[in-house]
């Protein structure tokens, strides 16, 4: 299977259980409050068959705005939050783009990919981690830098959580990118301080840069 089809499995399940615990919520609050389907579907303009589907979860296709005229009726307030869950989905760009950094690489160093965090149950990991040298290199790719301080962010976490702290921030080299770079540079810099050509010598080398290096490729 696949990584794309092991995450879709994982979403469905995950659909699945939001709306058996929705669907609970809804009838548990409605029978506290000693109300029948058929006066919550007045008050909601819903019908009885709706609700009683969505309490049974057999309505996979309910709304947002279906469920949340439901909470307000029965004195809820429905609220939706994304949490971090690992690595999103990679495009070909992405890949792409390690590979043109693999191929800067000296013939002594080792490449893994998808290296997870050392903590049972946490589902972050480095794109990359480069084995081979006096340390081993933590590796962020990004094909579009946006939010750099949240890039920057999760960056530290995963250095302090991992204990890697000789990092790498590859960027495909584009004028979006640049343009970001320049705003971001004093942040950065502070923490990336090796220059790319420096880095990108010693890698081809196999030797230890000295430091964290921001990379275009």
């Amino acid at each position: 299977m696949s990584t794309r089809e092991a995450r879709i499995d994982r979403g469905i399940r995950l659909s699945r259980r939001v709306l058996t615990s929705i669907g609970d919520e809804l009838r548990q609050a409605r029978l506290s409050a000693g109300l029948s389907q058929a006066a919550v579907a007045a008050a909601s303009g819903l019908s009885t068959t709706q609700i009683s589907r969505i309490e049974r979860t057999h309505l996979p296709s309910a709304s947002f705005d279906q469920v949340a005229r439901l909470a307000s009726i029965l004195g809820l307030d429905l609220s939706v939050k994304f949490y971090p869950a690992g690595q999103p989905f990679r495009d070909q760009a992405h890949l792409e783009l390690i590979a043109r950094f693999r191929a800067r690489l000296g013939p002594g160093l080792v490449v893994r990919t998808e290296v997870p965090m050392p903590i049972a149950g946490d589902t972050r990991a480095w794109d990359i981690v480069v084995y081979g040298g006096p340390k081993p290199i933590g590796v962020e790719a990004e094909t579009r830098l946006r939010d750099w301080q949240a890039l920057e962010r999760r960056i530290a976490l995963k250095a302090r959580d991992s204990g890697i702290d000789r990092l790498i921030l590859l960027l495909s080299a584009t004028r979006a990118n640049r343009a970001a770079l320049r705003v971001a540079q004093d942040s950065l810099h502070r923490t990336f301080p090796v220059p790319a050509r420096v880095a990108l010598r010693t890698l081809a080398e196999g030797r230890d840069s000295g430091g964290s290096a921001i990379i275009m490729l």
